[in-house]
């Protein structure tokens, strides 16, 4: 090996690399996306993409409820006065608590894992990763969840037939959603876009079955109404009317003896009342007809239920 001198004031020339020497690698420099891509906006993003289908599902299903609630007073919604605009206030008051909860709910599941993780010094964690990559394993989970979901829908049936759900018919929505999703679950495990229609699917899902569930608890407190006079919470935050008003005529002459009538909306010049004594729906028209002494939530005393004016017709008939 031979040594080539060079004079102080002329620089070196660079040397080719050995043969044997590995190239080096460029260092490449960290974004702040790549750094945020498992942290928050990640998590948000996942969460979003659950959130999304689910609400619009549920927002879809809510209008059903709508109708069956008051088809319990024998109208329609539309002859209560709700337009589209007026369903979509109405929703989005039922649809913001549960985001709510909902936040506050993953929020305290996150919260518990990351307990659980300090806990078991990491390896909690590295569980939750072993199984998350397994595909058959998350295929599976995300089927159950699906058939889970036919609970509601079930609950809806069999509440409108007069039956009650039992054990079996968990069992059957379960094995449902286990034979029917968890092979498609698995296949769209395969790449990151059928990763996000799965995700897509679950929040859809949930949407559904959430929706259903509470189709029938708004049957039940338009019901409650009916037999107390009286709105429960959940008719409280879907901004059910729960008006009451004296009536009269265009000349101020009280109708109905003065009786409390409950206001359920007005459509197209007419309002529908209800008839807490007598159990009844009727329309009058908005211009014969004037409101007094109009309350809103009225306390009612211990005990109160509807039809008193009815049961004495039914005793001397």
């Amino acid at each position: 090996m031979t040594y080539q001198s060079y004079p102080l004031d002329q620089p070196i020339p660079a040397q080719p690399p050995t043969p044997d020497a590995p190239p080096a690698e460029p260092v490449k420099a960290t974004t702040e996306a790549e750094e945020d891509s498992g942290g928050v906006l990640d998590v948000l993003e996942k969460i979003g993409s659950v959130v999304v289908p689910a609400g619009v599902t549920l927002y879809a299903l809510l209008y059903m409820g709508f109708k069956e609630m008051y088809s319990v007073f024998g109208i329609t919604p539309e002859q209560a006065g709700m337009d589209q605009s007026v369903l979509f206030g109405r929703l989005l008051g039922t649809l913001l608590p549960l985001v709510l909860i909902s936040a506050s709910f993953i929020g305290l599941v996150i919260g518990l894992g990351w307990l659980l993780d300090l806990i078991t010094r990491g390896w909690a964690g590295r569980v939750f990763q072993a199984v998350r990559k397994r595909p058959w394993i998350v295929a599976v989970m995300a089927a159950i969840w699906a058939g889970l979901s036919y609970l509601g829908f079930l609950y809806y049936v069999y509440t409108a037939s007069g039956e009650h759900l039992g054990g079996g018919e968990v069992v059957f929505a379960i094995l449902l959603g286990f034979l029917a999703y968890v092979v498609p679950f698995r296949l769209l495990r395969r790449r990151s876009i059928g990763r996000a229609g799965m995700k897509v699917l679950i929040g859809a899902f949930t949407g559904v079955g959430l929706g259903y569930l509470l189709i029938i608890q708004m049957v039940f407190g338009a019901v409650q109404v009916q037999e107390t006079g009286q709105a429960n919470a959940l008719l409280d935050s879907l901004g059910f009317q729960d008006q009451w008003a004296r009536l009269q005529d265009s000349s101020g002459k009280t109708l109905y003896d003065g009786r409390w009538m409950m206001l359920l909306g007005e459509f197209e010049g007419g309002y529908a009342f209800y008839d807490c004594d007598k159990l009844m729906t009727f329309r009058k028209f908005s211009e014969s007809t004037i409101l007094i002494d109009i309350q809103l939530d009225p306390d009612r005393e211990k005990g109160f239920t509807c039809g008193t004016l009815a049961d004495k017709d039914k005793k001397t008939g």
